[in-house]
């Protein structure tokens, strides 16, 4: 069973925007020293179609080599190409990645049925567990939790990073996969807390980058049935959480990084650096977490 928190590792450039692979060893090691659950590199926030084929390959057999089992890791796929898909599950289960987190098919949009299919053929491509990402407003579609239900009973579909804030959405989802192998965890930090509160299993943390002791501790005291001790945390952090996502993800995480002096780098075409005055909000939240 898939619980925890789990870092959506962001992924760092050097001056000349290429991978930055000791800047990206550093971040994995300040992970694993915090005792992070599990990393998760090339999602949205490790921008992963903005690289190439070698450098997803590369960031993974990083990331697996310097966690050394001491944490889960699970990259993204981020592709709407089936064939793609199954070929980077492989590629992340030939290096020794636990899990291949599963990207909604985006701009194509299909039908539920289509959401269906397309897990349906990961999951039986693949020699490690799938989890399902689903990313409404990234793209176009959402996962309706009746889908869910359907997904849920694969044997190898283990859980879900759902990225949908509506809370009755992530609700229904437990509802109706009771009972099976499956796990919700949301891909939002702002909503860590209340999800756990009501029987999810963790988060896919953006926070985590910059927090990640925080990010653990409010988890691990969901799971332990300490809820107070989390909610302190949830609210304490609440203005990080929403200031991790000013502009576009992962704007403002790397400009944290980089102001706490860690290896953030620049953000390649067609993203763009933070705009002054949300850097100015963000290094304000900062000062007063005192992380700068």
């Amino acid at each position: 069973m898939l619980s925890g928190a789990y870092t959506l590792l962001i992924t760092p450039f050097d001056e000349k925007m290429n991978l930055d692979e000791e800047g990206l060893r550093i971040l994995v090691r300040r992970q694993v020293e915090s005792g992070i659950h599990g990393l998760a590199p090339l999602g949205v926030t490790g921008e992963s179609p903005l690289l190439t084929e070698q450098e997803i390959r590369r960031v993974v057999e990083i990331v697996v080599e310097e966690a050394d089992g001491k944490c889960k890791v699970a990259p993204d796929t981020c592709s709407n190409n089936l064939s793609q898909t199954i070929s980077r599950i492989k590629l992340y289960a030939d290096i020794g990645c636990d899990y291949a987190v599963v990207f909604a098919p985006f701009l194509v949009m299909p039908t539920q049925a289509g959401v269906i299919n397309f897990y349906e053929q990961s999951a039986a491509s693949s020699k490690i567990p799938i989890i399902i990402h689903n990313a409404p407003a990234r793209v176009g579609i959402n996962i309706d939790p009746q889908t869910y239900s359907r997904l849920a009973k694969n044997e190898n579909i283990i859980a879900t990073k759902d990225g949908n804030k509506e809370m009755d959405h992530l609700a229904k989802i437990l509802y109706l996969t009771q009972g099976e192998s499956f796990n919700v965890l949301t891909g939002k930090d702002t909503t860590a807390y209340p999800l756990l509160s009501f029987g999810g299993s963790g988060v896919f943390t953006v926070a985590g980058n910059i927090v990640p002791e925080i990010m653990r501790d409010l988890v691990t005291y969901c799971l332990d049935g300490e809820f107070k001790k989390a909610e302190e945390i949830h609210y304490a952090n609440y203005d990080l959480f929403e200031a991790l996502r000013l502009e576009t993800n992962p704007m403002a995480a790397k400009e944290a990084l980089t102001l706490m002096g860690l290896p953030g780098g620049g953000l390649r075409p067609p993203l763009t650096m933070l705009s002054a005055p949300k850097k100015d909000i963000l290094k304000k939240i900062l000062k007063e977490s005192e992380l700068i």
